[in-house]
């Protein structure tokens, strides 16, 4: 009886700790992955510009060729949404709404994730020209994840997980907008 008392109080201890340690742990965190591509800026953005061709290059739009997409609005332009639903946990449902553009320099979207959870986040991509044939693509994520669940952020390297999916993406539109 003794040992199964001792178990609990640690038990408590543990999570106590790891709930305290939630208190220091940011609720924020950034993420901003690049590449140079050998094309003139103006044909890497008005590639990028429209959110239908991320099924080209991103990482999770690969990840399920089976998934459901739907779209509202007009591509490229302020407003339009860009929507999946998949059956595969690692995608899950969302959408993606195109809410602020700079000509030839950013692009801002907002991320609504419905499944697996729920989150609302920003992302967005900036495009600098290097000279007439390179242009530099930056994709950047701003993510917010409440107490208790900022935990997550360092437990499951949020930051590294989430740049290595955007690295995955930006080779594929390199290697896509070079051919």
């Amino acid at each position: 009886m003794k040992i199964l008392k001792i178990a609990g109080l640690v038990l408590v201890l543990a999570i106590a700790s790891l709930l305290l340690y939630g208190l220091f742990v940011p609720n924020q965190y950034t993420v901003l992955e690049k590449v140079t591509i050998r094309r003139p800026i103006e044909e890497v953005y008005a590639f990028t510009k429209n959110l239908k061709n991320q099924d080209q290059y991103s990482k999770w739009q690969l990840m399920d060729p089976e998934m459901e997409h739907y779209y509202e609005g007009e591509d490229g332009t302020v407003g339009f949404v860009s929507g999946w639903k998949s059956q595969n946990p690692d995608v899950g449902h969302g959408e993606q709404e195109i809410i602020a553009i700079q000509e030839m320099k950013r692009i801002d979207y907002e991320l609504r994730f419905f499944e697996p959870f729920e989150a609302k986040d920003k992302a967005y991509m900036t495009f600098s020209s290097l000279g007439p044939n390179q242009t530099e693509v930056a994709w950047g994520f701003e993510g917010n994840m409440a107490y208790p669940m900022n935990l997550m952020i360092p437990l499951m390297g949020m930051e590294q997980m989430i740049g290595d999916d955007f690295t995955v993406g930006l080779e594929n539109l390199k290697r896509l907008l070079e051919k």
